[in-house]
């Protein structure tokens, strides 16, 4: 995709807000720009919000306050069937009567198409996603696999500018849903539709998008691309929930050379970036993702509780300073095969990849 940061924005969420009751806000002040092209994910945990903002794009809710543009038009007031927006569910909305050609070619007939047109439009999107045989098929007799196949081609059968995702893969089993995902990703690719995309599953988003908003109660938290979000974290919330973290709270003591030097509770001190916390005496979480900690050195000590092999690493559990969830992933070397259960080593990390974040 094309760099969007200077690209006049395709949807823009300005000042919105939504409560259902008059008195919770369940998406909060949000603003957000999505360039034309763009794979954006919307990821949070259940009541985050993310659902809610997406609903309101496809306009199946409407804003409590505030302004939703599609290419540079308000369409607060424009009802669903208007706005010309794709949209695929996790329950796949299949008509049942319907053959699979007939699913695609509804929404082309309901836009007065012609039967030729209709006819190539829908042969074009069942090899979109390789489903040309199963045309004269009805959704009960497909798989889940080729029903959400299926969803997506009617999405995108009259060539939208826009398609609206609402954890489309949820119900699918773990090795079918990572095939699809990279599918999906290889569509928008070829296409270059814009995509807004809603899940729960981290690993989901860092696999699929261009962009993330990482939301919590009605905010967001981060918006960056998925390795920004993993590797700089801008707090606690988003630290703890893209991806797998270590995290060991203490004082901030010192700020030395761009770094602070932490007292962690418990015993020991070590450097991390100043993120969210930068000031002696100021409490704070410190942040190390798994894979950075480093065995053998450092002023830290770890206590081997368990180890499990995953084939190109061992995830190994420790104590450290009191923690039993210390998680380390050691590379699957011989250099490493010295590790045993019950034994002590030194564990460390280099400051750039530890960072101090908001106490949670």
């Amino acid at each position: 995709m094309a760099d969007t940061a200077d690209a006049t924005p395709f949807v823009v969420f300005d000042r919105v807000q939504k409560s259902y009751d008059g008195e919770t806000l369940v998406v909060k002040d949000l603003n957000l720009a999505i360039g034309k092209g763009e794979f954006l994910t919307m990821l949070g945990p259940s009541g985050s919000g993310k659902t809610t903002c997406l609903m309101m794009l496809a306009g199946f809710e409407t804003a409590t306050h505030g302004d939703i543009r599609l290419a540079g038009r308000p369409i607060n007031q424009v009802p669903p069937h208007k706005r010309g927006i794709g949209m695929v569910f996790q329950n796949y909305a299949l008509f049942p009567h319907m053959t699979v050609n007939e699913n695609l070619a509804f929404p082309l007939q309901v836009r007065r198409m012609s039967r030729a047109e209709t006819e190539a439009k829908v042969a074009r999107a069942l090899d979109m996603v390789q489903m040309r045989d199963f045309g004269g098929r009805r959704p009960a007799q497909l798989s889940g696999g080729q029903q959400q196949r299926i969803a997506l081609a009617r999405a995108l059968v009259f060539e939208p500018d826009l398609v609206l995702m609402d954890e489309p893969l949820g119900a699918l089993d773990k090795q079918l849903r990572e095939h699809m995902q990279y599918e999906i990703k290889h569509i928008h690719q070829s296409l270059g539709v814009t995509v807004v995309y809603v899940t729960h599953d981290q690993s989901e988003a860092l696999t699929m998008s261009d962009r993330i908003a990482v939301f919590n109660e009605g905010v967001i938290q981060q918006l960056a691309a998925p390795a920004t979000l993993y590797e700089k974290p801008e707090n606690s919330f988003v630290a703890q929930f893209i991806g797998e973290n270590n995290k060991l709270h203490g004082i901030v003591r010192a700020a030395e050379n761009g770094a602070v030097r932490v007292e962690i509770d418990g015993g020991g001190e070590g450097l991390a970036l100043p993120v969210k916390a930068s000031r002696p005496g100021e409490r704070t979480m410190l942040s190390i993702r798994p894979e950075r900690v480093t065995v053998g050195e450092g002023g830290l000590t770890g206590k081997v509780l368990e180890l499990i092999y995953h084939g190109d690493h061992i995830r190994c559990r420790m104590n450290v300073l009191g923690h039993e969830d210390f998680i380390v992933k050691v590379p699957n070397t011989p250099a490493h095969a010295q590790l045993r259960v019950g034994e002590a080593t030194a564990i460390g990390w280099r400051v750039e990849d530890c960072r101090a974040l908001d106490p949670i």
